[in-house]
């Protein structure tokens, strides 16, 4: 099969054998890609696989599962899927744990479909399951134009909560009102502890892909009991921390992230995120959030957009 290596960090078409499927495991044509920050950075060097998923790239597709292993419902043959994936997804064929497929509705695209599960997901357990969101609370959502903001945003609303979003430039905070923000602070012009503090706003979950500098700032417009769940650390790895603050608020700090999970982890999450949200996206009633579909021999292309954070949403490859 085809598929893109990232030898010294250069992508490139390549040719390896389809993946040999473990009994839990589908085989899914791969349709479309969902590029994500973890495949630029793995790209890089900087955040490799762990050593027993696929060295390949690509965290999520969406596709058409066209084999099956020996423990897995024949259901599943020829069904449309979207999928996280332990790797691997940067390829014609993909293996894909059957427990954490889901179907992909008649109206949803592939590409549409590709865009789904990484920052679903993401946001999903940043905000429910660690985050404790409920309704009538605020959520704070940095990097609200992102994907995974704009999968934070929609469901936030969805169950009830006051969104307020960071992002770098007003074209982006406009975006995120257009998915459904109440309040979009544009960082480089506002300060967000500002506005919030002028607005009469707290934040009971914070979503934060940001960290160094912003976490004192996310514990002072934190409200009793917040939840401040660290997704990445785009500002630096350090920070001086105010624990008078943390412990006056009884603030907790979850650091969290998917792709070293255990597959047991992800298919819990998966079940949950099905059970709650997937009626919303068999009914389309979120905006899949797509800022961009280039043809998967434009892979450096796409992760050039990434690494510009020039994007106000996903970026997807196509295989089709």
């Amino acid at each position: 099969m085809k598929y893109i290596s990232h030898e010294d960090g250069i992508l490139a078409f390549s040719e390896t054998n389809k993946p040999v499927l473990k009994s839990h495991e589908v085989l899914v044509k791969v349709a479309a890609i969902g590029v994500n920050r973890a495949d630029c950075m793995q790209r890089q060097g900087k955040y490799p696989a762990p050593k027993d998923d696929s060295q390949i790239l690509g965290l999520e597709c969406a596709g058409i599962v066209c084999d099956i292993g020996g423990k897995v419902d024949k259901i599943w043959l020829n069904k449309r899927v979207f999928a996280l994936c332990a790797g691997g997804a940067y390829s014609e064929y993909v293996a894909v744990d059957a427990k954490q497929l889901m179907e992909l509705p008649d109206d949803v695209s592939m590409r549409e479909g590709a865009a789904i599960s990484e920052v679903y997901l993401t946001a999903f357990g940043a905000l429910f399951e660690l985050g404790k969101l409920q309704a009538g609370q605020t959520a704070l959502i940095h990097a609200g134009a992102s994907g995974v903001g704009g999968a934070a945003i929609q469901m936030a609303k969805s169950a009830g909560a006051t969104v307020v979003i960071t992002a770098g430039s007003d074209e982006k905070c406009a975006h995120a009102k257009a998915l459904g923000a109440d309040h979009a602070i544009n960082y480089k012009t506002t300060d967000f502890v500002e506005y919030m503090k002028a607005n009469n706003l707290t934040a009971n979950t914070i979503v934060d892909p940001v960290s160094g500098s912003y976490l004192n700032k996310n514990a002072a417009v934190a409200a009793m009991d917040c939840q401040i769940v660290m997704l990445a650390f785009l500002d630096g790895r350090f920070a001086e921390v105010d624990f008078a603050r943390l412990l006056q608020k009884r603030i907790s700090f979850h650091a969290s992230t998917l792709r070293n999970r255990s597959i047991e982890f992800k298919r819990a999450l998966r079940d949950d995120f099905v059970a709650r949200f997937y009626s919303d996206i068999a009914s389309k009633s979120y905006n899949f959030n797509l800022y961009k579909v280039l043809p998967w021999s434009q892979a450096s292309e796409a992760h050039a957009i990434l690494e510009r954070n020039e994007n106000a949403g996903k970026v997807v490859l196509s295989v089709e």
